[in-house]
């Protein structure tokens, strides 16, 4: 099948050179030339483990293609993807629509024949009536259907989950679009996938209601491991406790200092904005934000208690940057609150992360270094925000030396207590004794 994705950010990359090494001929089709020039000369934009080898043997292979004018592209697909960004709107919190309407437009204006035009982006229920009315507004005359199918990936693991997905969500309201979605994820009936057909509405709703589920679950882990260290329990040993239980299961149970990243932050927002619209509050999922919003921030305090309340000049190494490991994703990351508050405390940071690139045009006045060891080096105290794996096995009798004092916060509970300890470390970790 002929495929135009508009927008080449992670979403419509990923979806892209997976549709194109399914067998289908895709063009990704992005308003930033830059970006299509690197992306022609082999560059990816983005870190995704795997996703450099996938894009060069689909663009070798003469399946995938880049490219910045979408005319011949929209007029010869079958299905026109809109994956742009719906970041978060300033000052009320709604999802900003303006990149999924202005490509709606242009859409309108090139289409040739029956067309199915598919929101991938993750847009508010309701979005898919507006994007209709767009395109029937411009071109009365125009043979299309316009389809909700909502990306379900996770960074760090997209290709697999675009590949070997729990389910694929299909809203539609034209029948007319069954069968063409259905031979776009055809290759997945082979591994049994469920394809599930549901309305446009419920479809666009089943994506937030996901996302807001697993962060209310990361939270609620959150809110126990607080307990946890109150009353002198292990969250980790609850959590397995819990998550044996088939109806809980084990998955989002890890916890830290907060939820981040691309989806979870301004879906949760997005979805409580909706719901208070629509004179239907979702109370669990405005607590669920108000909580993580604070967590983050009360991370520095942990750390400052783990050098008797005082970081005024003292030197912190911090380990992960991005708001987790496998990506090189900033967006709502914890060391984006976690670093100024301890700045505001007064103390000097040293950073590192392995992907950590964008970070430097997002923290001031932090010292970022070439490893963990760097990092590490005359720090008073040493922090895990990211648990990349790297940060798993380090050679703690080196750290040791090299810190002015050996005092390591672990937010992400990746090593052992009797172990730090055994080796001379003070150390802190959430929601253990």
């Amino acid at each position: 099948m002929h495929v135009t994705m508009i927008g080449t950010g992670y979403v419509g990359l990923v979806s892209g050179a997976c549709f194109a090494d399914f067998g289908h001929d895709v063009i990704c089709i992005d308003k930033d030339a830059g970006k299509i020039d690197r992306l022609k000369a082999g560059g990816i934009p983005i870190y995704e483990p795997g996703l450099d080898l996938l894009v060069a043997q689909n663009v070798k292979a003469g399946r995938l293609s880049f490219d910045t004018e979408a005319a011949e592209a929209v007029k010869k697909a079958d299905a026109v993807f809109i994956a742009v960004g719906t970041p978060s709107r300033r000052g009320d919190g709604h999802a900003d629509l303006s990149y999924v309407y202005a490509a709606a437009e242009e859409i309108a204006g090139l289409l040739d024949g029956f067309t199915v035009i598919v929101t991938k982006s993750t847009v508010p229920v309701g979005t898919g009536d507006e994007i209709e009315r767009i395109i029937k507004a411009k071109r009365p005359d125009a043979q299309f259907a316009v389809v909700s199918n909502p990306e379900f990936l996770r960074e760090g693991a997209a290709i697999e989950d675009f590949k070997r997905p729990d389910r694929v969500v299909v809203g539609l309201e034209d029948e007319r679009a069954r069968p063409v979605m259905t031979e776009l994820y055809r290759p997945l009936y082979l591994n049994e996938t469920p394809i599930v057909f549901t309305s446009r509405r419920t479809s666009e709703l089943i994506k937030y209601a996901a996302n807001a589920f697993l962060a209310l679950k990361i939270t609620y882990i959150n809110e126990i491991a607080d307990l946890c260290e109150a009353l002198g329990a292990d969250v980790q040993q609850v959590a397995k406790g819990i998550g044996l239980d088939k109806r809980i299961g084990g998955k989002f149970l890890n916890a830290g200092p907060g939820y981040g990243g691309s989806c979870f932050p301004k879906d949760t927002l997005a979805l409580v904005r909706t719901a208070t619209d629509a004179g239907s509050p979702v109370r669990l999922i405005e607590t669920t934000v108000e909580i993580n919003d604070a967590r983050k921030k009360a991370m520095s305090a942990k750390v400052a208690k783990a050098l008797d309340g005082d970081l005024a000049g003292k030197t912190v190494g911090v380990l992960g940057l991005t708001f987790k490991p496998n990506t090189d994703d900033m967006r709502d990351a914890p060391a984006l609150d976690i670093i100024p508050a301890l700045q505001a405390l007064g103390a000097r940071i040293q950073a590192f992360d392995p992907e950590g690139e964008e970070a430097k045009h997002m923290l001031k006045d932090v010292d970022f270094k070439a490893d963990a060891y760097e990092a590490a080096t005359g720090a008073d105290v040493l922090v895990i925000i990211t648990e990349w794996d790297q940060f798993r096995a380090l050679d703690l009798d080196r750290i040791k030396l090299l810190m002015k004092t050996p005092t390591l916060v672990d937010l992400r509970n990746i090593y052992k207590p009797e172990d730090l300890r055994s080796r001379g470390f003070k150390y802190a970790s959430i929601g253990r004794a």
